[in-house]
């Protein structure tokens, strides 16, 4: 058994350090702060959703995707009758 013996394999090199794809604005300040990822998905604010229903009573048409949102129409409106500046809010503010 001492005959069979794998032959010596050479050494793999380092892997290549990858280099930064940001672009840096050179104007800007210097700042610990890290850039905010940008997501995929983004909820639509209360005021976007008025836009959407406004949309929808111009243009009458099914679409099964905005039906969740049309059944609570009712509810999003009395949010905005009972505060006005929940127009940006994506969720009732609930106090405890």
């Amino acid at each position: 058994m001492s005959n069979m013996t794998r032959k010596p394999r050479e050494k793999p090199a380092p892997y290549k350090q990858r280099s930064e794809t940001v672009t840096k604005n050179k104007d800007a300040p210097a700042t610990s702060a890290k850039p905010h990822k940008v997501t995929t998905r983004k909820n639509l604010t209360l005021n976007d959703w008025l836009v959407v229903f406004a949309y929808i009573d111009t243009h009458p048409h099914h679409q099964s995707a905005l039906s969740r949102a049309l059944k609570r129409r009712p509810e999003l409106e009395a949010r905005i009758n009972s505060n006005p500046n929940a127009l940006s809010s994506k969720r009732p503010r609930v106090v405890s």
